[in-house]
C-alpha cells in the first residue's frame, strides 16, 4: 500500500509505502509545541518506506536535539515528518497522510499531558523500554 501526502502549499509531495510499524500519540511537551497542538498524532515508518517525491529543494530541517530531525516547507512552514535517528524510524504526521485509516495503539509520554485521553489505549508514562523509555504505565 502506498500514501501520498503533501505539506500545506502542495509543493513537497512524499510518498510511504507498506505498513507503519506503529500509529499513536505523543504528549511531549516538544512535539506538542512543533504541532501547535495538545498533542500529535503519529505514524512511524522505517526510514526506507518514507520518500520525497517532488520539492525536495523546499525541505528544510530544525534539529533542537540529537532526538529529533524536524522537517518542513521552507516556502509554507507546512510540517511533514520527523526523523529520529537514533530510533531508526520517520514519524511521518498521520494528518500529512490523507488515505492512511489512523489506528493508534498507544500514548506516549502521558506523564507530560495536557489532553488526558480515555480511549483505552496503553497510557506509557515516557517512552517503551525497547525505545530507551521506562515502559512505566500510568492510569487514564
Amino acid at each position: 500500500m502506498t500514501h501520498v501526502g503533501s505539506c500545506f502549499c502542495g509543493t513537497v509531495q512524499l510518498e510511504v509505502t507498506g505498513e507503519p510499524e506503529a500509529m499513536g500519540y505523543c504528549h511531549c511537551a516538544s512535539c506538542r509545541s512543533w504541532s501547535g497542538g495538545p498533542v500529535n498524532a503519529f505514524s512511524l515508518w522505517k526510514p526506507e518506506a518514507v520518500r520525497i517525491t517532488d520539492g525536495s529543494d523546499e525541505v528544510a530541517t530544525y534539529q533542537k536535539t540529537g532526538f529529533s530531525q524536524r522537517q518542513y516547507c521552507a516556502k509554507c512552514g507546512g510540517h511533514l515528518m520527523t526523523r529520529h535517528p537514533t530510533l531508526g524510524l520517520v514519524d511521518v504526521f498521520a494528518a500529512t497522510l490523507p488515505t492512511l485509516a489512523f489506528a493508534p495503539g498507544v500514548h506516549v509520554n502521558y506523564a507530560e499531558t495536557v489532553l488526558p485521553m480515555h480511549d483505552g489505549l496503553p497510557k506509557l508514562k515516557d517512552f517503551p523500554a525497547e525505545f530507551g523509555g521506562s515502559g512505566e504505565t500510568m492510569a487514564e
